[in-house]
């Protein structure tokens, strides 16, 4: 079977088909999300905690899988590994759109979080194999304009889409990926030397070097504590804000009063707005602020988040509850660049992909540990109220940037200090 796999249906010169992959797969994911949480409420009837639960389900998935899967990247074909992630993935979405109930829904995503960690870096080192590290930045720069104009035309196709019927924009973008062409040569592989797969005791040892790094440089640590605090907070905010506007305003008018194109105008919007405001972290702040003192607009960024949640949960008009939502969306997008920046300063480079991997993974499981807890508050009381205690969650943020907000330029080694 994988034999057959590893035979592309045609030759295909490997950068246009890395564009047609990632460009129709953007594609299809925006057609599935823009709507997704609305389907599960509207159609599927899940309650605040089975939505979160859900999430929490599809984040805990991939964290178990990203390394298993991996293997099949690395020993057999990164096509391979391409070939069986989108299939999974949209027979997830599939699976999720049309039997809608609540166990479709945890078994859709379950699928499709296994087929995500099949696709998560196979693709990207793919392109790195067949092209060359040295003519592959321009590729990916090409391919991240690509997304953003096929994730687009997404949103629109699922506005579309959603006023025939809320599941129809989740099934076509299953059906999507699962017919997705899969013409990739593979012509430069070569599988990774033993020692250097990643394995659970890779992964075991990658974490022992991450605390050496944590525990030797404040910022590091910081930028660890927040990942967490973020991802306790962030899955009630994530899938619960729709349900907030659907059980508390009507659709605008002027927008037919249909949640598919209500929702779908939301999403054009905030998205032009982070935009803006990831242009604008590297256009308008002056240099020297990020240069000498990124903890202060980081910070500012943290408590205009903090701000946004409490808007979204007490302020009682549709447009108002809609900024704070685009605020919060807008600051993350803002202060984005900045963090990297930050962070990556204050990382050398033997530790750096360590300790990247451990600030995603402590995302993660902040994610899954403070995910079902709120979402039954939610459910137990209100959603205004979940989200409340989640922005109490999040307040440590801004302190903890503020605190270190002067030892950008310096990296502490072994409890001294070099520049």
């Amino acid at each position: 079977m994988l034999t057959l796999l590893r035979r592309p249906l045609r030759e295909a010169d490997a950068t246009s088909t890395f564009y047609v992959l990632t460009a129709v797969a953007a594609f299809a994911f925006a057609a599935c999300f823009t709507l997704n949480l609305v389907f599960q409420y509207r159609v599927v009837g899940l309650d605040p905690f089975q939505m979160v639960l859900v999430g929490t389900v599809l984040e805990a998935t991939c964290f178990v899988f990203e390394v298993p899967t991996g293997i099949v990247a690395d020993l057999h074909s990164r096509r391979v590994s391409v070939i069986i992630g989108f299939f999974l993935v949209g027979v997830g979405f599939a699976v999720e759109g049309v039997v809608a109930t609540f166990a479709a829904a945890i078994v859709g995503n379950v699928i499709w979080g296994i087929g995500y960690t099949f696709t998560s870096g196979a693709l990207q080192a793919w392109i790195t194999d067949e092209v060359g590290e040295e003519h592959v930045a321009p590729v990916f720069t090409r391919e991240t304009q690509l997304d953003l104009a096929f994730g687009f035309l997404g949103t629109l196709a699922a506005g579309g889409l959603g006023l025939i019927a809320l599941r129809v924009p989740i099934v076509v973008a299953g059906v999507t990926l699962v017919l997705l062409a899969v013409a990739m040569p593979e012509r430069h592989f070569h599988p990774t030397p033993r020692g250097d797969r990643e394995t659970f005791g890779h992964l075991k040892d990658q974490f022992v070097a991450g605390l050496a790094v944590a525990r030797g440089r404040r910022v590091v640590r910081v930028f660890l504590l927040v990942s967490v605090l973020v991802g306790l907070s962030s899955e009630v905010f994530d899938r619960l804000w729709q349900v907030r506007v659907l059980d508390t305003f009507a659709m605008p008018s002027f927008l037919g009063g249909d949640p598919a194109v209500a929702f779908t105008v939301f999403a054009l919007v905030g998205s032009v707005i982070s935009l803006l405001a990831s242009g604008a972290s590297s256009r308008w702040l002056p240099a020297r602020v990020v240069e000498e003192n990124p903890g202060l607009p980081v910070a500012l960024a943290a408590a205009a988040q903090v701000v946004a949640v409490v808007g979204v949960a007490l302020l009682g008009n549709l447009w108002l509850v809609l900024a704070a939502l685009w605020l919060h969306n807008a600051s993350s997008a803002f202060s984005a660049p900045i963090q990297a920046t930050w962070l990556n300063r204050n990382l050398e480079s033997s530790s750096r992909a360590t300790v990247l991997s451990m600030n995603s993974q402590a995302n993660a499981i902040g994610q899954v540990a403070g995910g079902p807890p709120l979402g039954a508050l939610a459910t137990r009381t209100s959603i205004p109220v979940a989200l409340l205690v989640a922005a109490v969650v999040q307040l440590p943020s801004v302190l903890a940037f503020l605190r270190v907000r002067h030892s950008t330029t310096r990296v502490e080694v072994g409890g001294a200090q070099r520049g």
